[in-house]
């Protein structure tokens, strides 16, 4: 091209000077620190290769996304994350979100549920379908899809210490139903590193866990093949306070650990990678966010096809869910979450998103009213149908700005990775506590900068509203699903053959004791009725569970 020149190089250089001198240039960056020069030209894109770092959609190294024609052939998954009170409360919410054009369901599971434990635990006291539904056995599950035929949509499921067990409930579901596993389509989050670092739901020890996942990795390929077996999520990272850079370094070198372990376990990558998939936060930096979905898709189909040596064109595609960010919601002016929530799920779209969720604007209070969430996902079908974002693929691609920003955020990012082979990898860099702290540091800067009024926050540190009383309606969680939930446990434990799950859990312990895939017995355990809590007890009665070591 002309303006790749020498002459014309330095004609641009002059007169971007004599411009910047007259424009002048208050210092900005974006929210997660990365300076932002005033204005962006080909000089800040000196050295980039079109074929070599961009090509084109659908072909490698997939920056502009990993379909060719993106969303004009599908849209994007349509995804509502839905969990609240009992199972047949939820199971209403899903008709409700499916009869209102959703198409893909996402489980958001309780506490109790989150960590392994039955409802009737008494460290679940307070907290059973508080903060998602209660799940504690496959009856449980048959209730939460009941009338909705499993072999038509995909469901997300995010649960990650126990997501064995919960998975092998939706399978066992799925086989009362008719519905072979072969055809099941979804994905369960199954991210145990991401535990250690950041949303701290965990069972076992580092090491064990390991071995669960690629125990459902190798089981998945051979009975599951259609089902995404790990979602890498950045999500939790983001919501604890890193910055961008921080999520993409962070997700990407968790899932090149899981690669890593699949390899050792004797799994051909080409066998298990194509069924990863990740999960991002799309947070408020509009332009940084784009260019972070971006990077990643750079990232990973280099480090799959020159690291892994991947010979399968689909194991270097980084598919991807986002979610909008909870953490980015304020208790004031609720209302403005519903903008703020619109902005980011643009952002999702235009970096190339295959699936997302949007928050509802009454997040922060409490777990959404109907009319809340119908809002969420009316605004992506708006951005669907009415804005033109869906015309194109890529749109953003080409813009002098973006394709820095990504560049930049790549830096950061392999800087990142290096750090973290110098302390012998990923497992070994969360037991030093490195990204815990960084993290750390960085939820530090933004919180005070926001305290300090140099980054506004509206409605929270600006255009305040004294005197300002909520006035959307909540959802409540009724004391009574609790002890409905224990009466239901109880009943079922009653009516159950209890030898043949005393028989199913001694046989998942012996299997935890040697090298045999754990992921069968835990289904003949689910197939008795055995509880979460069972089963994962079993599974600690061999592993022991994890104690976080103190970080300072």
């Amino acid at each position: 091209m002309g303006e790749t020149d020498e002459s014309r190089r330095e004609e641009i250089a002059r007169r971007s000077e004599a411009w910047r001198q007259r424009a002048g240039n208050v210092g900005r960056e974006t929210v997660s620190g990365v300076p932002l020069n005033l204005l962006y030209t080909p000089l800040d894109r000196e050295g980039a290769d079109y074929l070599r770092d961009l090509g084109f959609p659908g072909e490698y190294p997939y920056t502009r996304g990993v379909h060719p024609d993106m969303y004009r052939g599908r849209l994007w998954t349509m995804r509502q994350f839905a969990g609240f009170g009992s199972a047949r409360d939820t199971n209403r919410r899903y008709h409700y979100l499916l009869d209102h054009g959703q198409t893909g369901l996402s489980v958001a599971f309780d506490f109790p549920t989150l960590y392994g434990r039955d409802s009737d635990d008494e460290r679940a006291r307070g907290e059973v379908g508080k903060c998602g539904v209660a799940i504690s056995s496959l009856a449980d599950m048959e209730v939460l899809f009941d009338g909705i035929p499993l072999d038509k949509v995909s469901t997300s499921m995010t649960i990650n210490g126990p997501a064995s067990v919960v998975w092998a409930f939706y399978i066992a579901a799925a086989e009362k139903q008719g519905v072979k596993s072969d055809v099941l389509r979804g994905t369960i989050q199954n991210d145990i590193l991401k535990e250690y670092i950041a949303q701290k739901s965990w069972l076992f020890p580092p090491e064990p866990s390991m071995r669960v996942i690629t125990d459902i990795m190798a089981y998945s390929a051979k009975h599951v093949p259609k089902w995404n077996t790990i979602s890498i999520s950045g999500y939790h990272i983001r919501e604890a306070g890193s910055t961008a850079a921080q999520e993409l370094a962070f997700t990407l070198k968790d899932g090149l650990t899981y690669v890593e372990s699949g390899i050792k376990a004797g799994l051909d990558v080409d066998t298990f990678a194509p069924r990863l998939s990740y999960f991002f936060n799309s947070h408020l930096d509009f332009f940084e966010e784009v260019a972070k979905f971006r990077a990643a898709r750079r990232i990973w189909a280099r480090e799959m096809k020159e690291t892994f040596g991947a010979k399968d064109p689909r194991s270097w595609l980084l598919r991807f869910h986002t979610q909008t960010a909870g953490c980015t919601l304020t208790a004031q002016q609720p209302e403005n979450n519903i903008a703020r929530t619109a902005f980011q799920a643009l952002a999702a779209v235009l970096g190339g998103t295959q699936s997302l969720h949007t928050n509802s604007m009454d997040e922060t209070w409490a777990l959404p009213t109907e009319k809340a969430v119908l809002i969420a996902l009316r605004t992506q079908q708006l951005i669907a149908e009415e804005t033109g974002a869906a015309n194109v693929a890529d749109p953003l691609g080409g813009s002098y700005f973006v394709e820095s920003l990504t560049d930049e955020l790549e830096r950061q990012a392999y800087e990142y990775f290096r750090k973290i082979d110098t302390l012998g990898g990923m497992v070994a860099a969360i037991e030093h506590g490195f990204p815990q702290r960084e993290i750390a540091d960085a939820s530090y800067r933004y919180q005070k900068a926001v305290e300090e009024g140099k980054r506004t926050v509206v409605g929270v540190n600006r255009y305040v509203v004294e005197g300002e009383k909520l006035e959307i309606p909540l959802l409540r969680i009724d004391p009574e699903v609790e002890q409905s939930q224990c009466r239901r446990l109880n009943e079922l434990r009653e009516s159950r053959d209890n030898a043949r799950v005393d028989k199913a859990l001694a046989d998942l312990r012996a299997a935890c004791s040697s090298e045999d895939n754990v992921m069968y017995p835990i289904l003949e355990a689910v197939r008795a009725y055995a509880t979460l809590g069972e089963i994962c007890g079993a599974m600690k009665h061999v592993f022991g569970e994890y104690r976080e070591p103190p970080m300072f």
